[in-house]
């Protein structure tokens, strides 16, 4: 298994090999869970989990924020688009499926869709052209919600407005807690260089092992070895194995945003249902660039009528319980037959981050 060279790590092959040993001791089955995309493409990439003992379990999360957009916001953002609004947002959204067409299929119907690679460059569109009324369709986790947050507090051009669909990772973790049998869980590293690692620390004080993972091989298999030690003792604590991005108290001013601009909300995620307290919405002084509010009426009427044709639609996609790490793509009847990257049924397909699309992409065979 190869990787990138770290600064902080010399040689990072030797590493891998000593913390793959050490792992492999540990006599115990374990359950460990990750809740984040990047974490589960690395791990597909360089096959940590042949590497690891089949004692050893590693679960793959709900950590993709475009896996878990729910069906209900990307209908409205398509209504809204094939009513006549300019909707923007991030490439991966295009080509989710909503009820019964994506963004990617209502913009080639003739729908202004188009995309963006940050809220700036949405902005900067609506303000050369004030006459399209421009929505922003805003996904994401705690990594990204302060470049939504830092844009409102600059102040937005009056054609813009924002529909949220933005999700907090400790509610889900929670949910999770109630619902799987899980030992240990790793953190998102990149949702911890803005949060820290103090939100974890509930989870510990329940009896679950974290530790706060960075993105190459190495800092996958060192969250492992953190957690299997932790087991070993009997201890549960919030580890940092990420310490040359995160630290304890996180970003204290992208904190002070988010506060400043969303209330936290109770949000649907995709296959899981309503979470209490996972997600965000703009203040009421920002009403006026909310999306949700602001147009309610125009696309409320059909978006219930898409309701209706949900629950009657027989579900053959099990993105649902691959997201609560109860399955895997390889048990899907679809994977690689009827769902893969260029035609995905379900949204673990779609984006790179997707656990369907990493196993699409390194692990069919």
């Amino acid at each position: 298994m190869t990787t990138k060279q770290d600064p902080f790590v010399k040689n990072p092959v030797e590493v891998q090999k000593k913390l793959i040993e050490n792992i492999s001791a540990y006599p115990k089955p374990a359950r460990i869970m990750h809740i984040c995309g990047t974490h589960e493409r690395t791990i597909a990439k360089y096959g940590i989990r042949s590497l690891l003992p089949g004692r050893i379990e590693v679960l793959s999360g709900p950590g993709c924020p475009v896996c878990v957009t729910p069906d209900d916001d990307i209908d409205a953002a398509i209504l809204l688009a094939k009513k006549g609004f300019t909707v923007v947002t991030f490439g991966d959204m295009l080509r989710v499926p909503g009820t019964e067409e994506s963004l990617f299929d209502a913009r080639a119907e003739g729908a202004d869709v188009r995309m963006v690679y940050s809220i700036d460059d949405a902005i900067k569109f609506a303000a050369e052209n004030p006459e399209k009324e421009v929505v922003f369709f805003s996904i994401g986790f705690e990594t990204t919600i302060p470049t939504t947050a830092a844009a409102v507090r600059r102040g937005l051009p009056a054609n813009f407005s924002i529909y949220t669909s933005l999700k907090l990772t400790p509610p889900a973790i929670n949910l999770l807690v109630q619902d799987i049998n899980v030992d240990a869980f790793i953190a998102p590293g990149h949702v911890a260089v803005i949060t820290g690692t103090v939100p974890y620390e509930d989870f510990a004080k329940k009896g679950y092992p974290i530790a706060v993972a960075g993105f190459e091989s190495y800092d996958i298999l060192l969250g492992i070895k953190m957690l299997l030690d932790q087991l070993a003792g009997g201890t549960s604590t919030v580890e940092n194995a990420y310490m040359r991005a995160v630290k304890t108290e996180g970003n204290p001013i992208a904190i002070k945003m988010m506060e400043d601009v969303f209330d936290i909300v109770d949000v649907e995620w995709r296959g899981l249902g309503i979470i209490p307290g996972s997600g965000y919405r703009l203040k009421e002084e920002y009403k006026e660039h909310d999306a949700a509010i602001k147009y309610k009426e125009v696309y409320e009427d059909d978006l219930n009528k898409l309701r209706e044709i949900r629950s009657k639609k027989k579900k053959n996609c099990i993105c649902a319980t691959i997201l609560t790490g109860k399955a895997t793509p390889a048990d899907c009847p679809m994977f690689e037959k009827a769902c893969k990257p260029t035609n995905p049924i379900g949204p673990c397909m779609v984006s790179d981050e997707g656990m369907c699309h990493s196993w699409y992409k390194y692990c069919r065979d």
